[in-house]
């Protein structure tokens, strides 16, 4: 049986990636494949690879456990980042693990293990346009900004507007957890990305 492992990525707390786990499921369900395991993250796409402890933990599962393939429901949630997409792919390729795209019903690989050539140049072709797609929405969104600056409009929070203690231990909930361990500022922040000064504040209120 062909076994496959399933990686689902969103970019911020606030979205979940139940949605990409159960197609995908389904997706290996109906082509009598086995789903070996189930990883998934809740990182920024911009993150570098190296920073991605989830993503490292699947490719480092799937060299030890003989997978077949990597089921992911679209290219984006390799990364938003071309090349970073393209040293992932490249990551399974050596491995002889072919990378599943759903929403493109693709392969990275070709069933006796080669590398297709055309779904690569496809895929390549895919995270470009999908990188220039974001460069403009992020483009207009500062052009839409700096129109409703120059007419007036004031952007951000209201000024005096300050959080209360209680939304910022239900939104920091696992920083604080982690401060309370001992672990220091610097490494909380690097686990949970998450800045130095609003560490600081969490721990003045944890005090």
């Amino acid at each position: 049986m062909v076994k496959t492992v399933i990686f689902a990525r969103v970019s911020t707390g606030l979205q979940e990636y139940d949605r990409q786990i159960n197609e995908l499921t389904a997706l290996a369900n109906t082509n009598g494949w086995s789903v070996e395991a189930v990883f998934a993250e809740k990182i920024s796409g911009a993150k570098s690879n190296k920073e991605r402890t989830e993503l490292l933990n699947m490719v480092n599962y799937v060299e030890n456990n003989h997978i077949d393939k990597v089921l992911v429901t679209e290219l984006s949630r390799l990364g938003r980042d071309t090349l970073q997409v393209l040293e992932v792919i490249e990551m399974l390729n050596k491995k002889e693990i072919s990378l599943y795209i759903q929403n493109y019903a693709i392969e990275t690989l070709t069933k006796e293990g080669k590398v297709n050539a055309m779904s690569q140049f496809l895929i390549t072709i895919l995270a470009e346009v999908a990188r220039m797609e974001r460069k403009t929405i992020r483009e207009r969104v500062a052009s839409g900004y700096q129109n409703f600056r120059n007419n007036g409009g004031k952007v951000g929070r209201k000024t005096g507007y300050r959080k209360s203690d209680k939304d910022m231990k239900e939104q920091y909930g696992k920083e604080i957890q982690l401060l309370k361990k001992g672990l220091s500022l610097r490494n909380v922040s690097a686990i949970t990305h998450t800045s130095i000064n609003t560490l600081r504040k969490l721990r003045i209120i944890c005090a």
